[in-house]
């Protein structure tokens, strides 16, 4: 799952809606509800519906642990028709330490500190599996090629189960039975 929420992070700008502890809770109650229905393997279809301030006050409350070092304040914006948009400030000095070639062609020379990182783009489900289409990426408001937030993908998403992390093009497996995710206007659901 953790592999799944930085991706989502990853992805996205900033929201004027009102987050609350209590809505990181009902997020948090939404994803037992989906573990549970993949471990009853009823054969029964089951929805389940998120919303974005439910996501971004999960995301405020609750996710810190889930969080790589270097990747704090994540934000999502649903937009609707499968395309979302997230925002993090990104600690640049981190990835360039663990990650950076020190070449004068590498984008990591050049940028330092913690900056906000967004990226744009369309979400793409089928039986069981997804991959996101990147349309804008953007550092402080400066757009950024696909390489170089490929790049922090990459780094971000090393795990102990995956050490060499993720392709910004991979196509991954849906945890938890999920067979699609539609995403409409401020809202993302689960069709297990």
């Amino acid at each position: 799952m953790r592999g799944l929420i930085v991706a989502t992070l990853v992805f996205g700008s900033m929201s004027s809606d009102v987050l609350t502890p209590q809505l990181a809770d009902a997020f948090e109650k939404k994803i037992v509800l989906v573990q549970n229905h993949a471990s009853a393997n009823s054969g029964k279809p089951r929805s389940t519906a998120f919303t974005q301030v439910e996501t971004n006050s999960y995301l405020k409350y609750k996710a810190g642990d889930l969080l790589p070092a270097g990747l704090t304040q994540p934000e999502l914006t649903i937009i609707g028709a499968g395309k979302v948009s997230g925002r993090a400030i990104v600690d640049l000095d981190i990835v360039r330490q663990k990650q950076s070639s020190g070449g004068w062609l590498d984008p990591t020379s050049y940028l330092t500190g913690k900056l906000p990182v967004t990226a744009s783009g369309k979400i793409v489900t089928w039986d069981g599996k997804g991959k996101f289409e990147l349309e804008r990426a953007e550092v402080s408001g400066v757009p950024i090629p696909k390489s170089f937030l490929a790049q922090m993908v990459n780094f971000f998403t090393r795990t102990a189960d995956n050490p060499k992390g993720s392709s910004i093009d991979d196509t991954f497996v849906l945890p938890a039975e999920i067979r699609r995710i539609d995403v409409d206007a401020s809202r993302w659901t689960v069709h297990q």
